[in-house]
């Protein structure tokens, strides 16, 4: 009998740590993966001529970019970093009321 007790015991031991795993997966690794997905695509579209800014808060505008290296213009100069360290667009963050205006009228012609 003592051995039964036993036996469910662990059955729901280990209910709760697959109960505990499903959770935590569906909170925190899943929307990680989402947003990792998300910004490598925003840093494969990057564009001559965008606004942006750098995780350490640098602001600047993309005047070469090749595979892996982009060459910012800021305020002082010239600055060569690694594409994976753009955080945002800043073109979309300031002008995003003026440009929609403008293709809201471009799609009226």
């Amino acid at each position: 009998m003592f051995f039964l007790l036993q036996q469910n015991s662990i059955a729901n031991t280990i209910w709760m740590f697959a109960l505990i795993f499903i959770i935590f997966y569906f909170f925190m690794i899943r929307p990680q993966i989402r947003k990792q997905k998300i910004e490598k695509k925003f840093q494969d579209n990057l564009k001559k001529g965008n606004y942006i800014v750098t995780n350490s808060g640098m602001h600047g505008k993309i005047i070469d970019i090749t595979d892996n290296v982009c060459v910012l213009e800021t305020i002082t100069g010239k600055i060569k970093l690694e594409k994976n360290t753009v955080s945002k667009e800043l073109t979309q963050l300031r002008y995003s009321e003026t440009l929609n205006q403008q293709n809201e009228k471009q799609e009226k012609k």
